[in-house]
């Protein structure tokens, strides 16, 4: 069973549209990043995913419906926001309080074994913790429940390099099992590259790219040629180029990169110069 299925998926405010005739598949165990620029959709359709926002058209997860079946969809899935949640006021030990008692498969023993190996101290209340730590907090909490599905919505947004680092290693080192499905979105794309099984763009509304990582490998080449092997290269009928120390690269989708072998250095695109070749224009801001 598919952890994730959208047919059709559409939402619309006033006049502008969202979502535009979505349509999705998400299988059980895997990580997937849903990239677009600023306005592109992706916070709906979070949104629609968890169950906070009526939609058109059909959507499934962990199959069932999140506007009419929320409260029992809730029970296996877990949503780290790109915005604190808890109250400032509250302290640590409150908050391991908290979610247990609310939570049937919060698990207290594995959130404290989290939280010793950081700094977090348990009575410090939640204002007086660095946005590292309660983000190192938000993902005790989450990762000690046994859920099925954990959304993340720019999980890592103002952190410095070491704790999104710290972020994503445990992440994948204690919690992601295999069997547990997760959906990231984020601007920091070359962070997230090593970890995603899958990858979806989207730009206005509607999907641009839906590949697994292992497809994408296969599906587009880079080749940085010389100006001398430059038209050769033009008529092979590349997506993209751009420039690199008086070198041009030029992105291909589907081309054998034994045909690019001769004309230049062949690689496999990252996902950031993938996401400005789709999509480009304002999305080079999104990307870099």
């Amino acid at each position: 069973m598919a952890c994730i299925e959208a047919r059709g998926l559409r939402k619309a405010y006033k006049t502008t549209t969202a979502l535009d005739g979505v349509d999705l598949k998400v299988e059980e165990g895997r990580i997937l990043g849903l990239i677009g620029p600023n306005g592109a959709g992706k916070s709906t359709a979070l949104n629609a995913i968890l169950g906070l926002t009526p939609f058109e058209g059909e959507l499934r997860v962990l199959g069932r419906d999140p506007w009419t079946e929320r409260d029992k969809l809730m029970a296996d899935v877990c949503f780290i926001a790109d915005v604190a949640v808890l109250p400032r006021w509250m302290k640590v030990s409150q908050a391991l309080n908290y979610v247990e008692g609310v939570h049937p498969r919060f698990d207290r023993a594995k959130a404290e074994g989290f939280l010793a190996k950081t700094s977090i101290k348990r009575a410090s209340k939640v204002r007086e913790l660095s946005k590292g730590m309660l983000t190192q907090l938000h993902l005790a909490l989450v990762m000690a429940i046994d859920a099925k599905l954990l959304v993340l919505d720019e999980p890592t947004l103002g952190l410095d390099l070491i704790y999104r680092k710290q972020f994503y290693d445990t992440l994948l080192n204690d919690y992601f099992d295999r069997s547990r499905t997760i959906v990231v979105t984020t601007h920091q794309v070359e962070e997230i590259q090593d970890i995603l099984t899958d990858l979806m763009f989207i730009d206005r509304g509607k999907i641009v790219l839906d590949t697994s990582m292992e497809a994408l490998d296969a599906r587009f080449t880079e080749a940085m040629v010389a100006p001398e092997q430059l038209i050769a290269a033009r008529g092979l009928g590349p997506i993209h180029e751009r420039q690199v120390f008086g070198r041009t690269v030029l992105l291909f989708d589907g081309v054998d990169r034994a045909r690019l072998a001769p004309l230049g250095e062949v690689r496999t695109p990252s996902i950031a110069d993938l996401f400005v070749a789709m999509i480009g224009g304002q999305a080079k801001g999104a990307a870099a």
